[in-house]
This record gives C-alpha cells, sequence and structure tokens, in this order.
C-alpha cells in the first residue's frame, strides 16, 4: 500500500491483485468515514468535503470504484461486490469501525456495505440518492432522459460503453461545453452553486478523472444502476440517514420519498427549495451527522 506522498493518488493492492485507487481528505489523525463518489464520478468528489471535514476532526477516504479514475476494472462486478473492496481497504487502513457516505449513484454502494457490513459499518449516509429504479414511483419527476439512460440501456449493454465514450471524446474536445450540459439539465439551485468560484473546476476534474483511463467503469455502472441491485431495503439494519433535495432534476424526490419509507427507521431529510448538489451545499450538516462520534 502507497501511503506516501499525495493523499488524492493513494493506492491498494487487492488479495486478487486488482489496484484500487483512493484519497484522504480531511483530518489525517482523525476519525475514519468513507465516501462513495456518483456516477461518473471518481475520488476526487471528496475534495468538496475536505474543509468541512477537518473542521470536524473526520478523516474522510474516498475510494474509485472499480474501471473508474485510478481502479482496476472488475469485469462483470456487481453492486455486491463492492462492500469486500471497502473491507479489504478498511483493513489495510487499520480501520476496524466506520460510517459510509454515498453521492446520488454513490448511494446504492452505501447501502450495500450497510447491508454486507453491519458489524463494520456504524451508519450509512445517503446524499441525493438514487433509488432502484424498479421501486414504484421512483423515477415520478426524473428528466426523461436519465430515466431511459438507467431503466432501457441497462439493458442493452453495448449503449451505456458509446454514451460513455462520446461523453470522454468531449470532454477532451469542449470540457466548456460539457458543464453547460451538465448544468442546463440541473436545477437553479444547482447552478448557482457550480457558478462558486472553483466549484466548476473541481466538479470538471471529478468527471475527467472518472474517465482518465477509460469508460467501463462508468459504463458497468449505468447497467447496474438499473437492475436489481441484490438486496433488499428492509434487510438494512444500521443506522441510515438521508438528504434530498425537492428540487433535483436528477433525481427527484420521489426516490428519496421511497428510500425514506422503504430503509427501516431512516432519518430522513428533505431540503425544501434545493436540488442535486447537496454534497456542496449542506456539507457541513451531512459530515456532522455522519461523524463516527454518533455511532
Amino acid at each position: 500500500m502507497d501511503t506516501t506522498g499525495d493523499t488524492e493518488s493513494l493506492e491498494l493492492r487487492l488479495k486478487d491483485g486488482r489496484t484500487l485507487a483512493y484519497a484522504i481528505y480531511g483530518e489525517p489523525a482523525g476519525r475514519p468515514a468513507f465516501y462513495f463518489h456518483g456516477h461518473p464520478g471518481s475520488r476526487l468528489e471528496g475534495r468538496f468535503a475536505d474543509g468541512p471535514a477537518r473542521r470536524h476532526g473526520i478523516k474522510l477516504i474516498a475510494p474509485d470504484r472499480p474501471g473508474c479514475g485510478g481502479s482496476s476494472d472488475k469485469p462483470g462486478r456487481r453492486i455486491t461486490d463492492w462492500p469486500s473492496d471497502v473491507e479489504e481497504l478498511a483493513d489495510g487502513l487499520g480501520v476496524r469501525r466506520f460510517p459510509v457516505m454515498g453521492g446520488s449513484g454513490g448511494g446504492p454502494f452505501a447501502l450495500a456495505c450497510a447491508w454486507r457490513l453491519p458489524d463494520r459499518v456504524t451508519a450509512a449516509g445517503l446524499v441525493s440518492a438514487v433509488a432502484p429504479f424498479s421501486a414504484p414511483g421512483a423515477t415520478d419527476g426524473m428528466r426523461p432522459f436519465n430515466k431511459l439512460a438507467f431503466m432501457y440501456l441497462s439493458r442493452l449493454p453495448f449503449l451505456p460503453e458509446l454514451i460513455m465514450k462520446s461523453m470522454a471524446r468531449k470532454m477532451r474536445k469542449d470540457p466548456d461545453a460539457v458543464l453547460e450540459r451538465f448544468k442546463s439539465a440541473m436545477s437553479a439551485p444547482d447552478r448557482r452553486a457550480l457558478d462558486r468560484p472553483g466549484v466548476s473546476d473541481d466538479f470538471m476534474a471529478v468527471i475527467a478523472e472518472a474517465l482518465r483511463n477509460g469508460t467501463s467503469g462508468a459504463a458497468a455502472e449505468t447497467r447496474m444502476l438499473g437492475r436489481p441491485w441484490g438486496f433488499r431495503m428492509d434487510e438494512i439494519t444500521v443506522p441510515v440517514y438521508l438528504w434530498q433535495g425537492t428540487d433535483d432534476r436528477l433525481v427527484p424526490e420521489a426516490m428519496g420519498q421511497y428510500l425514506a419509507a422503504a430503509i427501516p427507521g431512516c432519518r430522513a431529510t428533505f431540503v425544501e427549495g434545493e436540488g442535486h448538489l447537496l454534497f456542496l451545499t449542506r456539507i457541513d450538516e451531512i459530515i456532522l451527522a455522519m461523524s463516527p462520534y454518533r455511532d
């Protein structure tokens, strides 16, 4: 395990020979917590939590999932395979018990860890998190393109790869145009958040890193998120916190309402008039609530 140099470019060699890339943000000597990036995303998403994590004494560990950023691909992987990688990383870092957080498309992976590792995961946080697309009413209010992408492209294996390759080409050719396309799909509160100084640059760095070594990981996650996840919400026994904006155009409020009702004892916060980027706008509140001190 490389623990020297840049804390955004750390690596762990897994038992099966794959490389798991990860970053550490916040307080290096603080209490550990894991953050799982969105889709398409990368470990660099943790940059948005660096300051709040430091203020609250949290060592935030942000890994790249297989095929994303610097992590080796794992063909045929499922959402329920992710907890094994997280457990190996936790063991490698000497971390016994920890909370997990997942933003947007990272939410299902946080829930998978809560489901499979209840003896190690102290709590799970869901921030603008995707819900199962097959759940009744879960896609109400979702942009038609997003609904199509996850519900139908998951059944057409070659199309997600084509879409992600197209995005990667556009990122290299005209990243400003890609940013404007993202912003056009978002609500006004999200566009204002992206217009903060430096935020757009970090946002685009997250996407560029996600696709830097190829698009197979992001394409695989498009398919996985639209298919059955491999576990039921009512099987989760650890505390779950949820934050959802009522003006989220990417992951609609209906998904948050479904998760809040389906997960036993879920502590849900619906933020009136805010959008998808709660991990930017509400990060202090989220980090504080998910602090390991609140086991």
